[in-house]
């Protein structure tokens, strides 16, 4: 099979010839059909997640249809169309998995990190923690509900249930969670970068009641906000336009140091938190909500030999919505 693989953190992906995987017991053989890019798959390539498996395929929001079952697996069959997202196993046996909180298992592994991913033409996955695909969306169009979508609909959750919402950098996430918002009657405030114009635009589209430059301040006091942006610095400007009592949700698996900030900032009850991966329950969650708004995904397509180029583009800000790796050229759009 084609693969682009990872072989050195900090250098780009290779197109190379490798073996098509072997599923494990519990595991499935996935053909492929086309995978999201995420902002995590910058900071594994970049080594800014320590660590990753090498030589490595990344990717983590992965369509694709069943083609092999491993002798114990038994959640599927042969030509299910299925998502695979970025938590790919758990031990099942600790205090958190106990308790509902495998996201924060210690012996977690992850897709696209120490499981090969979806930058390639087929993939194995362990099919407790594969989901299906909701009827309606388009391989192209479900990728970025597997992370964006499902990790973001965490950290909404987490926010809180306040009317006015700060979201901070409109990306893959914010553009899925505008709409749950919509959907529920929440009032967002979208922050992008200073000076993306396309971003600000994008969220007005989107239903933003204000959008405007990370410097900017907010007009409104709100109830909570979201950082999506793996930015330490949006922090303290985050918890200043927040209220007393509301929360900052910090969304992402990695963050740039938080600048040193006045205690008045966090007083007043504000809370300050962070989201860490997602657990079955979320996917399950929020694949069954999804078609019922029904969200709408703004994809750029990329061939699979152009993965370094789509990952360049997401770094430098280029598209609005998510980039999405085509593997399967017969994928549906």
């Amino acid at each position: 099979m084609r693969a682009m693989v990872l072989e050195s953190v900090g250098k780009p992906l290779k197109l190379l010839d490798m073996p098509v995987p072997e599923p494990g017991p519990r595991d499935i053989l996935i053909k492929v059909h086309a995978c999201g890019v995420c902002r995590t798959d910058l900071h594994v390539v970049d080594g800014e997640l320590k660590n990753p498996k090498l030589p490595l395929i990344p990717g983590h929001q992965i369509v694709g249809t069943i083609e092999k079952l491993g002798e114990n697996a038994n959640r599927y069959s042969i030509g299910d169309r299925v998502g695979v997202p970025w938590l790919g196993g758990s031990d099942g046996t600790c205090e958190f998995c106990r308790s509902g909180r495998e996201n924060l298992c210690d012996n977690a592994r992850y897709t696209g990190y120490q499981i090969d991913g979806g930058f390639a033409e087929y993939t194995v996955a362990d099919e407790r923690f594969v989901f299906p695909i909701p009827e309606g969306y388009p391989d192209l169009q479900a990728t970025p509900l597997l992370c964006a979508g499902l990790i973001g609909y965490r950290a909404f959750r987490m926010a809180g249930e306040g009317k006015r919402m700060g979201f901070y950098g409109f990306g893959a996430a914010a553009h899925i969670l505008i709409q749950v918002a919509n959907h529920l009657g929440r009032e967002v405030y979208a922050f992008s970068r200073p000076g993306d114009t396309a971003a600000i635009e994008f969220a007005k589209k989107l239903g933003a009641v204000w959008s405007g430059g990370s410097d900017d301040l907010s007009p409104q006091l709100l109830d909570s906000a979201i950082i999506f942006a793996p930015i330490g610095d949006l922090v303290p400007p985050a918890l200043k336009a927040v209220k007393k009592g509301g929360t900052v949700v910090c969304a992402g698996i990695y963050m740039k140091d938080i600048p040193s900030f006045p205690y008045s900032l966090l007083w007043g009850e504000r809370v300050l938190r962070s989201v860490a991966n997602l657990t079955r329950n979320d996917g399950e969650e929020f694949l069954a909500l999804a078609p019922k708004i029904p969200i709408k995904t703004e994809v750029h397509p990329y061939p699979l030999e152009d993965t370094n180029k789509a990952l360049d583009d997401l770094q430098a800000g280029r598209f609005t919505g998510a980039a999405v790796i085509v593997v399967d050229k017969d994928s549906s759009v």
